[in-house]
């Protein structure tokens, strides 16, 4: 092995110059008999080149990582400690189709979401029985071919993976299999959420936006009276910021949103209308969804104690 002093001393310029992805090298060879992890070494000196680069920003002009380039080891590095319930889109922000639906409500559901995939459901979303893919529909629509009687024939078969199951593992699935729709099963072999090999791209890479994708609309807005419109999108972590209320966002059940919030508190997908109160006193009222998921929710604030001002 070459002594790391003497390099240093011959190319002290260079080192100088470029020192956070000639560190990160530097480092991996002179561990020795270290028991440190690659994995730790590697995150150690990925701290130290930003701390060196000041704001975290450094050109790779000389060789070194760009903050880009290191954003994504970084996330790579943590990627596998991630499972599928991490990952997935939760079941309340699932977009599927019946199997009882017509062709032309088919064809409507693509149109109005903008997804490529769909799963499909017999009775319940609970009883997925397969993914209609908009490339095996196209053909009908762009060619003037008679819609299949049985639109279902058309059908692909997702992944079912546990919730537990590494995202590592789930991806190398998808592509071992060239299926890029998995769906995520709970322990009672229920729905939970479904992962898309676009969502697995996103952790390492950072969220990718298309032509399709809307501007970024506010999922929590006050309208009066101590009532809050939402989307059942919106993080609890950040509805609980907003609220300044962290109770909201108190629940044992492994749920990231307010539709799933809803939907635990229901046991079931609440119906519109349905009123579902939560344990901070809270109150959740479902102002608009389907049989599958809701999709708008108002919050009411706890009722506050009148007390007498009186002696």
């Amino acid at each position: 092995m070459p002594d790391s002093s003497r390099l240093s001393d011959s190319s002290q310029g260079d080192a100088d110059s470029s020192s956070g992805l000639w560190s990160i090298i530097r480092k991996l060879f002179d561990a020795g008999e270290s028991e440190t992890s690659l994995r730790a070494q590697l995150e150690e000196a990925i701290d130290e080149h930003e701390e060196e680069s000041g704001d975290g920003r450094h050109s790779s002009i000389n060789g070194d990582l760009s903050s880009v380039e290191v954003a994504m080891v970084r996330n790579l590095l943590h990627f596998s400690e991630h499972d599928a319930d991490d990952v997935a889109i939760p079941r309340g922000e699932i977009i599927a189709i019946s199997a009882e639906a017509e062709w032309d409500e088919l064809i409507e559901a693509f149109s109005e979401h903008g997804h490529s995939r769909l799963p499909v459901y017999r009775d319940t979303l609970d009883q997925v029985i397969g993914m209609i893919h908009i490339k095996d529909v196209f053909p009908f629509l762009a060619n003037g071919k008679e819609a299949p009687r049985d639109w279902t024939t058309l059908m692909r078969q997702p992944l079912f993976v546990p919730q537990a199951r590494s995202a590592l593992d789930v991806l190398a699935d998808m592509r071992l299999r060239h299926v890029h729709l998995a769906v995520v099963l709970d322990e009672y072999s229920g729905v939970d959420g479904i992962i898309t090999i676009e969502d697995l791209v996103e952790e390492i890479v950072g969220e990718i936006e298309d032509e399709h994708d809307e501007t970024p609309e506010e999922l929590l807005v006050p309208i009066g009276d101590g009532m809050w419109d939402a989307d059942a999108r919106a993080e609890l972590d950040d509805v609980a910021e907003r609220l300044d209320d962290p109770r909201i966002a108190e629940i044992e059940e492994s749920v990231d949103t307010l539709g799933g919030l809803a939907f635990v508190l229901a046991e079931q997908v609440p119906e519109v209308g349905a009123i579902l109160t939560h344990p901070s006193g809270w109150r959740i009222e479902v102002t608009d969804g389907d049989e599958t998921h809701v999709t708008r929710l108002r919050l009411h604030e706890p009722e506050r104690d009148i007390r007498s001002n009186s002696d």
